[in-house]
């Protein structure tokens, strides 16, 4: 009986995107606020917490993770809704990361 020799091949799976948050600076949202809010959704230290916040006011945006686009949107709408429920014009943004 002849030996019967099967290919096997390996299918590239592709990593998924990879998706960064960011916090915009505005006028008139609270310092200690954004504090709060990369703490509480980010899970920042104070420490990190309040040198993004500099950077924020700074540069007008800081980043504050990279995420699955799923995670990364549902970040973005928790911390809309958070903001606006305490009348904050905070805003929060997702970006595609160049690989």
């Amino acid at each position: 009986m002849p030996e019967i020799f099967t290919k096997t091949t390996k299918s590239k799976l592709k990593k998924p995107k990879r998706f960064q948050v960011f916090l915009l600076n505005d006028d008139y949202t609270a310092m200690d606020f954004v504090v709060e809010v990369l703490q509480q959704f980010f899970a920042k230290t104070e420490e990190t917490a309040y040198a993004i916040m500099l950077k924020i006011h700074i540069d007008g945006e800081g980043a504050c993770g990279i995420y699955s686009h799923d995670v990364a949107q549902t970040k973005v709408s928790q911390v809309i809704d958070f903001a606006r429920k305490n009348e904050q014009p905070l805003m929060c943004v997702i970006r595609e990361l160049d690989v």
